[in-house]
């Protein structure tokens, strides 16, 4: 495009869903009731974790992390969206438009470790029980924390704001947030080499710590074979949250991140993006409260406290 005929734009019109009020209405109570879901779950694990003295373990540390990543995403999205979707001009400033991104890049990004952390301590817990205390002790779970958001911080974030983004008519992308691929197709430059890096981030962030969680599961599983049949489905259910969890979080952001840029054209994107940063930040606290244990024990305990307050 001719540098002289170029219209550089101070919003984005997010095209959503629909404009049938009838639909919307639908989607508003679903989206709705989604959030609810989300924000309630997410607290109630970190309250729990805070207030319970039996969950200070490394695991529940970093299940905290995880639960408040989710709610910082949850809510930089579907605020917004259920505000859009009774609004006749869906437009968002370019500033607040960046913002949603950034959010979007750092909390996606700081979810992938947390959760290749978490596979780690599984690890470590069945596989080196005797050395767990010295091998995950505070110090490192500290060190490790502040290490991911550092990390995710100058992997995600960082390349976008050193390399910002001149935006050109027309203004419009098929979706119902500011996220990162469907705004780069507004750009006034040949997008290729950014797209490219995009791959290469990904594919860094993504799948290295996914390959690191099937590595740590299959030497989890060989240990498991060794021990005692009994105690077996112990160890497995142990588990068994946190691999619907990295199934359900890597298998969207796979599919969202390393499809053709091609699908943010269409509304395929944005469903995907659905998925991603509506349904899982609901799923994961849903997920750990109905197969962990200990949870489901605070909780109820949690409840008998209120209902003796309350009397």
């Amino acid at each position: 495009m001719d540098p002289m005929n170029r219209t550089f734009i101070t919003e984005i019109i997010l095209l959503g869903f629909s404009t049938n009020l009838k639909i919307n209405i639908v989607l508003f109570f679903l989206f709705s009731v989604i959030y609810v879901i989300t924000v309630v779950g997410n607290v109630l694990i970190i309250s729990l974790v805070i207030i319970s003295y039996d969950l200070h373990t490394p695991m529940y540390f970093f299940l905290c992390i995880l639960s408040f990543v989710d709610l910082c995403n949850s809510s930089s999205v579907v605020p917004r969206l259920l505000s859009d979707l009774f609004s006749v001009r869906r437009a968002i400033p370019l500033s607040a438009c960046a913002f949603q991104v950034y959010v979007a890049l750092l909390m996606g990004g700081t979810e992938c470790l947390p959760l290749a952390i978490m596979a780690y301590d599984r690890f470590v817990a069945i596989c080196r029980p005797l050395h767990y205390y010295v091998i995950m002790r505070w110090s490192i779970c500290h060190r490790l924390a502040i290490f991911l958001w550092v990390t995710s911080f100058i992997v995600f974030v960082f390349p976008s704001l050193a390399t910002p983004m001149a935006l050109c008519n027309p203004n419009e992308i098929n979706h119902f947030m500011c996220e990162l691929l469907a705004v780069m197709k507004l750009t006034c430059q040949h997008v290729y080499s950014s797209e490219l890096l995009v791959m290469i981030v990904c594919f860094s962030a993504l799948l290295l710590p996914f390959l690191f969680i099937i590595g740590t599961y299959i030497s989890i599983i060989h240990s498991v074979l060794k021990i005692h049949t009994g105690q077996r489905f112990k160890a497995f259910a142990t588990c068994s949250s946190h691999i619907t969890v990295v199934v359900l979080f890597y298998g969207a952001a796979m599919v969202m991140n390393f499809g053709a840029s091609s699908q943010y054209s269409t509304s395929q994107g944005k469903y995907i993006s659905i998925f991603y940063n509506v349904i899982c930040p609901m799923l994961n606290p849903v997920i750990y409260s109905l197969n962990n244990t200990d949870v489901k024990k605070k909780f109820k305990s949690f409840l008998k406290q209120q209902d003796r307050i309350a009397i």
